[in-house]
Formats: C-alpha cells, structure tokens, sequence
C-alpha cells in the first residue's frame, strides 16, 4: 500500500501544506520565547506565562471544538483556521516597526493563535480518514508526522538564526507566510466532504457523548491521562528550556536553535521507526516505548553544561523525541481506526482536552519554578515529575498486550454497548 499515496493528490497537497507549515511552527516555537527573553527581558514566570497561553485555548474550547468539527465540514474549518493564524502573527512585526510591541501582545497573539490551532488540529485529525484508506492511515500518520519532526530540526535553527540577522519580532514572518502556503494547498484539494446531518441535539449532549466514549473505554482512558501527567512536567520544562539555554547554560540564539534543531532529529528518527517497530514487536509495545522507555533518558538533560556537556542535552532530548513521536504516530493511526467515524472529531477533542489542557498549568508551573528554585533546579523537579506518566503506562492494560484491537468490540471485557452510549 505504500506506493499508493504517493499518487493520491490529494494526500500530497495536505502533506506539503502542513510540512511547509511546521517548518514556520518550529521557527514561532523558538522566535517567540526569544522575543520575550531577548527584546522585551522577561522572566522565568513570563516566558512561562507565554507557553501557557497558547495553551489555555484547550481548557476553554477544546470539547467543544469537536462538536463543531463533526457538525462541519473539516476542511473549510482548517482553511479558516490557517488564515486567521496567519493574521494574528502578522500582527507581530507590524506593531515592532513602530516601537511599540509588549508582552501583552505576545499574550494576545499567542492565546489566538491558540485557540485557531485548537479547531485545526481537531478538524485535522478527523478530515484525514475522509481522503485515506483506513489501510493507508499508519503510512500517512508516519509521513505527516514525519515531516512535522523534520521541521523541529530544520525549524529551530532557522530561528535562531533569524532572531541574530533580522532581529526576533520579523522573524516570525516565515510562519505568517507558511500558513498562507497552507491554506492554498487545502483550497487545492479535490475531495469534498459530504455535508454532514443534522443531529438537532444541544451541543452539551454531543460533547457528553464523545467524553463518555473516551473515559469508558479502558485504552483511550489510559492513553489520555498517562501523556497528560507527562505533559504537565514535560511542558513546564519546554517553557523555560530557551531560559535554561540562555541563561543557565549561556548561549547565544544561533546556538540555542541549533541545539534544539539537532536534538529533534530524534523525532525523525521516531517517525521513520514508528510503523516498523509496530510491525515487528506489536502496535502495543510500541506505545508502550514510546513513553515508558525513553522518559528516563530526559534526565540527562539538566547535567547539560557548555562544551562537551551539551552532549547532555542532545542525547536526553533526542531519544524523548524520539520516543514522543513512535507514541504519536501509533495512537494517531489507531484512534482513527478504532473510533466511529461519527464520533471521531469529539474523541479528539475530549483526549485532548485532558492531555493539552495540563500543558497551560505545566507552563506555569515551570516558570514559576524557575524564578523559586533556579533553573537547573526547576529542569531537574520537571523532567523527574516527567517519569510518573511513564509509570501509569507501565501499570495499564497495555503492559500485556502486544497489538491494540481494531475496534472497542475486539477488547476482551469491554462490552461494545458500554462505549459507545
């Protein structure tokens, strides 16, 4: 089947859309805590604060965004969404020309771009059975995944870079510019979505319906407060990681960027892995080293020290990375198999629900953190905390299973009523 989707146009479209997107993602993912820490002097809680909101979003729409997802149709949704991030960055470069960019407005533009990416990565992860075989899934979770991992290492170093020749606020011009590119390559796309039915339910009905599904099923609920725990920990380390750089560690943009471009290889890395391990060794146990076996290595990170101690960091983040995307790529391509198709946009949101909505308070916590104990003091307290998610895994239904079922009915003991009520 792999041959296939190299001919389907319209898969190609969305997967050069959205690689050329992350390539502008990965860039904001480092220009924007450097603005704050570089141009306008934040603190540990500030740059903190900034993660948390492009987080938030979460919190305050993730649910129901998976009732407008599977009420609409997805792709015109992601067109809107794409448009509307691209406006609300522009904005950044637009107000430095004139001297008068604040933190608040990072708050603002991070908070809105929030809430758009919310929408889209709901509608994302529903509108791709609707073009691909469900044969063809774990192939093409691989390839966007995979590109989207070759992003965070090409992505990075173009914004340190950036942040050194253009100064940080107008580097942030090449993800206004990539989700433009995104949304033409969706305006491009052929297929089009049936116009879905009219349920006349209350909103609160269908949300209920979608979080019960999750939170009856024994897998998905695992799956969703396992990575959420990790998400906490690993989240409030990601907010102040740029800080830890900077400050603790003491380099300059250009190299800060490079290390974190180098260290997401690892991602690649998992990517390109992912579909294989599962073949071999089973989708379960991919899932389970996704988390279980790699989080230790994080630990590595807080001994990072300039010259060879940044070996440190590289060895730590990349074999996190990597296991975040084997874990990423299995349960995308499982969840959209194993969900009704009726279903599977407020599946989505209620899983991430929980797993992005500890993300705001990890960021918090982070920077809070880090202006109390120090920063290699908070990177220790985080990327230890990181292992508990491992630990509820470890202890799961997964730990002896080898392959995840097909369907809520091929679980032994779950009654296939229960799930979907």
């Amino acid at each position: 089947m792999s041959g296939q989707l190299w001919r389907h146009r319209d898969f190609l479209l969305l997967w050069s859309g959205e690689s050329i997107s992350n390539v502008g993602n990965a860039i904001s993912l480092i220009v924007l805590p450097l603005i704050a820490v570089v141009s306008l002097h934040a603190t540990g809680f500030e740059v903190g604060a900034l993660s948390a909101a492009e987080w938030v979003p979460w919190l305050l729409v993730g649910l129901p965004a998976g009732v407008w997802v599977d009420r609409s149709r997805r792709r015109l949704l992601m067109i809107g969404c794409d448009l509307a991030r691209a406006a609300l960055l522009a904005s950044i470069p637009i107000v430095a020309a004139v001297g008068t960019l604040t933190l608040a407005q990072l708050y603002a533009v991070a908070f809105g771009v929030g809430l758009a990416t919310v929408v889209f990565q709901v509608a994302y992860q529903a509108y791709l059975p609707t073009i691909v075989a469900a044969t063809d899934l774990p192939e093409a979770n691989a390839k966007l995944q995979g590109t989207e991992a070759v992003a965070r290492v090409a992505g990075p170093g173009l914004g340190g870079l950036f942040v050194q020749l253009f100064r940080a606020p107008y580097a942030v011009i090449a993800d206004v510019i990539s989700y433009l590119v995104s949304a033409m390559a969706l305006v491009s796309v052929r297929a089009r979505e049936p116009r879905p039915e009219p349920t006349g339910r209350q909103l609160r009905t269908e949300i209920v319906e979608g979080a019960r599904f999750v939170s009856r099923d024994p897998l998905l609920r695992v799956m969703t407060i396992a990575p959420a725990v990790t998400n906490f920990f690993f989240v409030g380390f990601e907010a102040i990681a740029v800080l830890f750089l900077v400050r603790a560690v003491h380099l300059r943009p250009a190299s800060v960027g490079l290390l974190m471009g180098v260290t997401a290889i690892g991602s690649v890395v998992g990517a390109v892995l992912a579909r294989s391990l599962g073949e071999r060794f089973g989708t379960a146990r991919a899932l389970m080293f996704g988390i279980a076996l790699s989080s230790p290595f994080a630990l590595l990170i807080p001994l990072t020290t300039r010259g060879a101690g940044l070996a440190f960091f590289v060895v730590g983040q990349f074999v996190l990375f990597l296991g975040i995307l084997v874990y990423n790529v299995t349960i995308s391509a499982f969840r959209q198999a194993y969900c009704p198709p009726q279903l599977l946009g407020r599946v989505v949101a209620s899983m991430r629900f929980v797993l992005f909505g500890t993300m705001p308070l990890g960021a918090l916590v982070g920077g809070g953190l880090a202006d109390a104990v120090g920063l290699r003091g908070a990177t220790w307290l985080l990327l230890c905390g990181n292992l508990l998610g491992a630990v509820i895994l470890v202890a799961s239904p997964l730990r002896g299973m080898r392959d995840l079922p097909h369907s809520p009915a091929s679980l032994p003991g779950v009654a296939p009523s229960a799930a979907h009520t």
